[in-house]
């Protein structure tokens, strides 16, 4: 999902929804009661810990004992508790889960959001006729390895030098049981062992886990068609003045529903798709995702991809005067380009490191997939049709995915050699990769920041847009 940034399609958007243009005008498409919701979010100063959500939600349930009940589900690989919440106790049931990958925490906050409302209000839990289970962190593990950049000042450049996202095999949302054709996978995480036991429990009308993307516009993932939902999902984010992302979906595989709505990207298509160009499967991710492992309940799951920072021009269609054949040729040289100076990296160290950490792990599955992606770019260039002109967001969603993977990726590779560093296995040769690759890191933040001028946005816009897709959503599965 939006974090993954796997590659992506061929422009197939249509024409600019007329919405764009007029941000606040959203009274015809979202009721007066989500309206009224939407003004309870607070304003927020920074993201939340682990230990904050989770101690919100322990609160929550001492403080309300007669609607709300906290309740062990699992336990995380380092032993932490995995806790959910259950509120109300309403015919339909729905699944929150907040931090399914450790570095989108926007869903922390929107989780404590969620249960204070549903715990406080009788009126609002009668209204939506659900009852609640609200997993505020899944990956407690993944996320404290993020949280030095949870406060202070939040920028590309500090985001990525502090960065964390686990290897595939290690992510909680792409961890769920898989076979289909050659690919097998059920070395299930206990993270995601515990979220199917809760899926199994509850058998969702509705489920959504708590992602976000980084740049760019606001887009979303359903599980199936549902063009009722549309208007509100699009009018949401056009409330606040951000733009919808009309610019590359995450995946060739993805189909395109509406502007910025897109059905689920799963494991099956993109297994297909890669099957079609000559690539391998098991590169990309391990298992099957949330939604898939939901289908056998008949659960409609909706997830809002949410930027960090503002970029109006992912709203923007006109056409860009380049080739988007260019484009995406350009893209691919870049992360090749990425992919070579990683690679080198990691090959002049491995016979030295010793701990194995998480950064370790996590470079050594990404830095191929970096080189997948290039040479998955490369292959599109040729397609027919991209000697077509680009759109504005199309080069800039291009140009963002190259921006992203370098920081994100040289950050965690540097991290990782901090790490050796840090236990005392500082040899020669890992001091001196650290030193260049801080050196590239740093050429390659100042044009990442000379490209765009990133402004963060209001944490209470990017809580509200979330909340606001999850009472959207519910209320629709019901229908």
């Amino acid at each position: 999902m939006g974090k993954r940034r796997i590659t992506r399609s061929a422009g197939n958007n249509g024409d600019r929804d007329a919405t764009q243009a007029r941000p606040r005008e959203d009274s015809d498409v979202l009721n007066e009661d989500l309206t009224h919701e939407l003004e309870t979010v607070p304003d927020f100063d920074r993201f939340a810990g682990v230990d904050e959500v989770v101690g919100e939600l322990a609160r929550l349930a001492e403080r309300h004992p007669s609607v709300a009940v906290l309740r062990r589900i699992g336990t995380s690989r380092l032993g932490e508790p995995l806790l959910c919440l259950t509120v109300g106790d309403g015919p339909a049931q729905g699944v929150v889960v907040g931090m399914p990958h450790p570095n989108e925490p926007i869903g922390g906050l929107t989780a404590m959001h969620l249960a204070r409302r549903m715990c406080e209000d009788a009126a609002l839990r009668r209204s939506v006729g659900y009852t609640w289970h609200i997993v505020g962190c899944i990956d407690p593990d993944g996320t404290r390895l993020n949280e030095a950049w949870f406060t202070g000042e939040f920028t590309p450049c500090r985001y990525g030098r502090n960065f964390y996202r686990p290897a595939g095999d290690e992510q909680v949302e792409w961890t769920f049981p898989l076979a289909y054709k050659d690919a097998y996978f059920d070395r299930v995480l206990p993270e995601t062992l515990a979220w199917m036991r809760l899926i199994d429990d509850v058998r969702p009308t509705f489920m959504t886990s708590l992602h976000n993307s980084e740049r760019g516009g606001v887009f979303y993932y359903v599980s199936r068609p549902e063009p009722a939902l549309h208007p509100a999902l699009k009018a949401l984010p056009l409330r606040y003045g951000l733009p919808l992302h009309l610019g590359e979906p995450e995946h060739p595989s993805v189909r395109r529903l509406d502007d910025a709505i897109y059905l689920m990207l799963n494991a099956r298509a993109l297994y297909d798709y890669l099957e079609s160009i000559g690539q391998k499967f098991d590169g990309q991710i391990a298992g099957a995702s949330s939604t898939e492992y939901a289908e056998r309940h008949g659960t409609f799951v909706t997830i809002v991809e949410l930027p960090y920072w503002r970029d109006d021009a992912a709203g923007d269609h006109s056409p860009a005067g380049v080739p988007y054949a260019r484009v995406v040729r350009d893209t691919a040289a870049d992360l090749a380009e990425l992919a070579a100076v990683l690679r080198c990296t990691l090959d002049a160290v491995l016979g030295e490191v010793v701990s194995n950490s998480p950064f370790l792990r996590a470079s050594r599955f990404f830095v191929p997939l970096v080189a997948d992606v290039a040479e998955s770019e490369r292959i599109r260039a040729r397609e027919p049709g991209n000697d077509r002109e680009a759109t504005v967001a199309e080069v800039r969603s291009s140009r963002d995915l190259v921006h992203t993977y370098r920081l994100r990726y040289t950050g965690m590779l540097l991290r990782a050699l901090e790490a050796e560093i840090g236990i005392g296995n500082g040899t020669p040769t890992i001091r001196a990769r650290h030193r260049v690759l801080e050196e590239i890191y740093t050429a390659w933040a100042a044009a990442a920041t000379a490209d765009t001028t990133p402004e963060p946005i209001p944490l209470r816009d990017l809580v509200a847009i979330q909340y606001g897709t999850i009472l959207a959503g519910a209320r629709h599965a019901k229908t």
